[in-house]
């Protein structure tokens, strides 16, 4: 009798797919000034990875080590791009704000950045709590700890989701209407999270993949010089294959 190789078939792993967003979001200004613009970005980035994290580990093997290591990397990645923004605002950005405003929009403004401190804060201690999940998942490689680390991303993500759609409805319009080029320029040109030159193009590539076309040429326009040309030249081919190692599938568009 002839012995036959049976393969094990390839698993793919299901993405759920998001619909692109509008050219232009309804709720957006015609002439968004950049910080405005630059939150509205990175809200979003941090959304759709949080909520695709928690879909992705619920099909997550149990006991595989590279695909576990995969997903909780990613999950510390966008913690911690997260952590720096709310930072970056809390130490830059709000401080701006209340110094631009007139006298007479001072407390509306600071009543809505004293709720915003608050909501981070507890954010933030979540995002650490995802991180001892992630660990506690990468060490036992169970399905209990994949499905804690699973729901901590999903409660993370709807946290997530109504402080910063609270956020875009009583600060953003703020930033647009009182905050110059001239207080904004000087706060970006700080605000480095410290990343590999590696990551940097992940995450441009993740704020660039829901991106309407007036944010994607403002958020190239602000990007280094070197960091425009490397995601010209091979940065979109890996932040592709990256996505697919992660999702299982290329990125949306």
């Amino acid at each position: 009798m002839t012995a036959t190789a049976v393969r094990s078939p390839v698993v793919r792993i299901p993405v759920p797919r998001r619909p692109a967003a509008p050219a232009v979001p309804p709720d957006r200004a015609a002439h968004p000034g950049r910080a405005a613009a630059y939150q509205r970005v990175l809200h979003q980035l941090v959304r759709r990875e949080l909520r695709t994290l928690a879909d992705v580990v619920s099909w997550a093997p149990d006991a595989e080590c590279v695909r576990t290591g995969i997903l909780t990397c990613h999950a510390g990645l966008v913690a911690r791009v997260l952590l720096h923004h709310h930072a970056v605002e809390r130490e830059a950005v709000w401080p701006a704000l209340l110094r631009a405003v007139p006298a007479t929009a001072r407390p509306t403004a600071a009543v809505a950045v004293a709720d915003w401190t608050l909501s981070c804060a507890r954010i933030d201690a979540a995002l650490r709590d995802l991180d001892t999940a992630a660990r506690q998942w990468a060490v036992t490689s169970s399905g209990r700890a994949r499905d804690s680390f699973g729901r901590a991303c999903r409660a993370l993500a709807d946290d997530v989701a109504a402080q910063t759609a609270e956020e875009e409805r009583t600060l953003l319009p703020l930033l647009d209407a009182h905050l110059t080029e001239a207080d904004w320029t000087p706060i970006i040109r700080t605000a480095r999270c410290g990343l590999s030159g590696r990551q940097r193009l992940l995450v441009l590539g993740l704020a660039l993949e829901d991106c309407c076309a007036g944010d994607r040429a403002r958020l190239l326009l602000g990007t280094p010089r070197g960091t425009r040309l490397a995601w010209r030249v091979y940065g979109g081919g890996r932040y592709r294959a990256a996505i697919v190692r992660l999702r299982g599938a290329p990125p949306a568009r």
